[in-house]
């Protein structure tokens, strides 16, 4: 059925709605009226739909599922705390990836009962199913991984990118044999199967380190494949906001790859963080012992101090420990104590991780630095305090050249005068390397829980 004049114009509209919503993204501060646009743009294409499909008589079989859709997806995003916010992209990631390749499976089923399989649609459907499928399997692993349902580190054997690279082409080859030569279904059902299979085989190797890469990737094969079974429907809309998905996708996934120094291609193959840890284990020798602190000792030097700069990492989202930072930023302004936070782009375990954990606590937008924006701060900072992150603040990044994150730009805390990091213990992080930072002379190390830690920082910061 062809779109009516007004029809078209509500796409259009549609269109427009998520082009906008994607460029208010960018910044924290309008980042919250994006997505608002956004979902209004949404809400106009789903009354748009249920008003083409009204006639068909197919409503008892549509509703219940957009209701119970509807139930799910909000009770979730209630419910889910933010430390867990990660894995849930993951998996809702995945359901908007195996929801095109159905879409799509279902349409080259039709389309073969009824004879009308050709190539110049069935070559969107064979794409669809392939990055839908990749897309759904391969979220449900970083969503295991992310949930600790399996192991987090890389999980390798002998000739498995040989192996990969096999499967692709069997599965290249099958889908231009379903384009132009036999429809058969039985064979697409193969086409299907091995191409969940890539899905695993694909991120199973893949480490906790380059969970917010990944993620990105896989959002973007998701908006791909959206638009692949828009050419499908031949659905204007659908064709559109999949576009814009795979390309903010893959512009993200290429930035993030760049704040790790390391190409796209080294972290699907790599296996970073698997066997890397001896080539790390002699950074701590530098500086040959730590200096443990208390909170009794740490409270006037913060109160006291004229800039803080807070460094949140992934031990923070664990901690659960943002609120108790926010308000341990508040007493310290109180006392005339500027304070900043600096934000690495890959710090946690997706994209913009930490600054939806700290906007969470209302932590202003202003004080949210990127890496570039407050590097140049750290040499005028009294206090640098590094909250459960590890990796995007090792030096060995700028000097170790045998070590496995050699290259990767930092935070530069190690150039503030002082530097107090909170953590449970002297364990590594998800690159497996020691981190010379703790053994500075300038480095002040608060073992425990971060949460617990701030908490009693807070405490005694008031009675200074």
């Amino acid at each position: 059925m062809q779109p009516s004049a007004l029809t078209t114009l509500g796409y259009l509209v549609t269109a427009v709605a998520f082009m906008f919503g994607i460029q208010l993204l960018r910044s924290p501060a309008t980042a919250r009226q994006g997505n608002r646009i956004a979902a209004v743009g949404m809400l106009l294409v789903l009354g748009i739909t249920a008003a083409l499909i009204h006639n068909t008589g197919n409503w008892p079989l549509i509703i219940p599922p957009i209701i119970v859709g509807t139930i799910i997806g909000a009770v979730s995003a209630r419910l889910v705390r933010m430390t867990a916010m990660p894995q849930m992209v993951a998996l809702f990631n995945g359901m908007g990836g195996g929801s095109a390749a159905l879409i799509a499976a279902q349409d080259f089923r039709t389309a073969v009962g009824n004879g009308t399989a050709h190539p110049y649609t069935t070559w969107a459907i064979m794409v669809s199913c392939i990055i839908g499928s990749l897309s759904f399997a391969g979220s449900l692993v970083a969503f295991a991984k992310l949930q600790e349902l399996m192991p987090g580190r890389p999980l390798t054997y002998r000739l498995q990118s040989a192996v990969n690279g096999l499967l692709l082409v069997v599965i290249l080859a099958i889908g231009v044999y379903l384009i132009v030569g036999d429809q058969n279904l039985a064979l697409f059902a193969v086409f299907i199967v091995l191409s969940l299979l890539l899905g695993v085989l694909f991120v199973v190797p893949i480490g906790g380190a380059d969970m917010p890469v990944i993620i990105s990737l896989l959002n973007s094969f998701t908006g791909l494949a959206a638009a692949s079974t828009g050419f499908v429907l031949s659905n204007d809309v659908l064709i559109v906001s999949g576009a814009l998905v795979g390309a903010s996708g893959t512009i993200l996934t290429l930035a993030m790859s760049k704040a790790m120094n390391r190409s796209l291609f080294n972290v699907l193959f790599s296996g970073f963080g698997s066997t890397i840890e001896a080539a790390g284990s002699a950074a701590g020798a530098e500086g040959g012992t730590i200096h443990p602190t208390t909170v009794e000792d740490l409270a006037p030097l913060l109160a006291f101090a004229q800039l803080v700069i807070f460094v949140p990492g992934y031990g923070m989202a664990v901690a659960r420990a943002q609120h108790e930072v926010k308000e341990l930023a508040d007493e310290l302004e109180k006392r005339g104590v500027t304070v900043e936070y600096a934000i690495h782009p890959v710090a946690g375990r997706m994209p913009g991780h930490m600054n939806v954990l700290l906007a969470e606590a209302n932590v202003p937008y202003p004080q949210l630095k990127e890496m570039d924006a407050v590097n140049g701060d750290f040499p005028r900072a009294d206090v640098a305090v590094v909250i459960g992150a590890n990796d995007v603040v090792n030096p060995a990044a700028r000097t170790q050249t045998n070590s496995p994150i050699y290259g990767m730009p930092i935070l530069d805390v190690d150039e503030a005068k002082t530097v107090v990091v909170l953590k449970r213990s002297m364990a590594t992080g998800f690159a497996g390397v020691d981190n010379p930072l703790f053994y500075k002379p300038n480095t002040l190390m608060l073992f425990g829980d971060a949460r617990a830690s701030v908490a009693a920082l807070v405490a005694e910061v008031k009675k200074q």
